[in-house]
């Protein structure tokens, strides 16, 4: 394989589901060797759809695909001490441990970091869990629902909603869990550069309700200095700030400078509405947006989205199409990115993925294997351990693999 900028860096990744996954792909698809490590039953996103076909299968599970592209995959029962042994075997070889096993469960899995470091004082160990190896809540059992409203992303969204009836709304999906990763994945290589520097190893401890609370933008700084606490509820005091229908899709706009409102009345034809008193300026608008919207919508239903944004774009108006899915697939921009790859899998078959997140100028992201199928690689890296077909065959009988 050709040179990729983390080629020689040895992981070994630990865990379910997608925070710790996603920080090992990030790794494996910069050319890391990331061993991934399951339970002999296999990583929960095997059951995770969406599948090919809605068919269920543990090695056509689209997230577990995603997620574990460039990886050596191996199975091992950690709970056995046999299993935590070949484990340590593997982590004596790497610079880099990932999990995201709860703190309570990591003495009793032979992961705790201070037993890790004796067996491998250069080793970084980089830990993801909801709250942390420390503090009150460590022990606490959370889930990716507990993570986005512990960290406070729930209570602002959706973002000026007119029903206070209806709860908080988390984002689609795995979102705090792959932040999870993200993060993790910067200090891991900070911690990595270190070692780099002084052969010194040591431990990450990365709190998801962390992760999230450091992004919440302004909402901190609103409390602490305005004394003002962000809402998801009630409308924006300025206008127009909102989605419109078009005849094939929606759009979103901000058109709160009043240079900008002029060039939209213009776009609109100067109707003679946008002259009333009642829409004055972006308060007014704002206060009387019952009655604005109306207008809006009424005049957006004329047009298709992408022929809207490019009249809005021309004309330095703040439009954007909101995209479906579809309309990423598709899109002329990201595929002339190269944004989207193919990838062969044997089981799976040929699917279409989403590719790297970046570019960079060298030795750079790149696809060389798909995910693995469960328990591929037990022979080859086991084997390096000095485990025998034999003893493999042992080991699998007693339920170490």
């Amino acid at each position: 394989m050709a040179e990729q900028l983390l080629s020689g860096v040895k992981v070994v990744e630990c865990g379910n589901l997608v925070s710790a996954p996603y920080l090992g792909k990030l790794l494996a698809d910069f050319g890391a060797e990331v061993i991934k490590v399951e339970a002999p039953e296999g990583d929960l996103s095997r059951q995770r759809g969406p599948f090919p076909g809605d068919t269920p299968h543990p090695e056509k599970s689209g997230l577990f695909l995603y997620l574990n592209t460039n990886k050596l995959g191996v199975t091992l029962n950690l709970r056995e001490a046999k299993g935590q042994g070949l484990l340590h075997g593997l982590c004596a070889q790497a610079d880099i441990l990932v999990h995201n096993y709860h703190p309570k469960d990591m003495s009793s899995l032979g992961l705790e970091w201070e037993r890790l470091q004796r067996l491998n004082p250069g080793l970084i160990v980089t830990t993801v869990s909801y709250f942390g190896c420390s503090g009150p809540y460590r022990d606490y059992n959370a889930y990716e629902l507990t993570g986005t409203n512990a960290g406070g992303w729930a209570f602002i969204s959706p973002g000026a909603s007119d029903y206070p009836e209806l709860p908080p709304l988390k984002a689609f999906g795995h979102q705090v869990d792959f932040q999870g990763g993200v993060h993790g994945g910067v200090a891991t290589l900070a911690a990595y550069y270190h070692k780099c520097l002084t052969g010194e190893g040591q431990h990450v401890d990365v709190s998801i309700q962390e992760c999230i609370a450091a992004i919440l933008e302004m909402n901190f700084m609103h409390y602490s200095y305005g004394g003002r606490e962000t809402s998801r509820l009630g409308r924006r005091s300025i206008f127009p700030w909102c989605m419109l229908d078009c005849q094939d899709g929606k759009i979103f706009v901000i058109n709160v400078e009043e240079d900008q409102w002029q060039r939209l009345v213009e776009l609109m034809g100067n109707p003679e509405w946008a002259s009333l008193e009642i829409f004055k300026d972006r308060v007014t608008r704002g206060l009387n947006y019952d009655a604005l919207f109306p207008f809006l919508q009424e005049w957006a239903a004329n047009w298709k989205v992408a022929d809207l944004y490019k009249a809005a774009q021309e004309r330095r108006i703040c439009f954007a199409p909101v995209n479906t899915m579809a309309d990423l697939l598709t899109s002329a921009h990201l595929k002339t990115r190269e944004f989207f790859t193919q990838i062969s899998h044997q089981v799976a078959g040929t699917l279409t993925y989403p590719g790297a997140p970046f570019k960079v100028s060298e030795a750079g992201w790149a696809i060389h294997r798909p995910a693995p199928t469960l328990g591929q690689h037990n022979a080859e890296v086991y084997g390096r351990l000095g485990v025998s077909q034999a003893e493999l065959k042992s080991l699998r009988e007693q339920g170490v693999i």
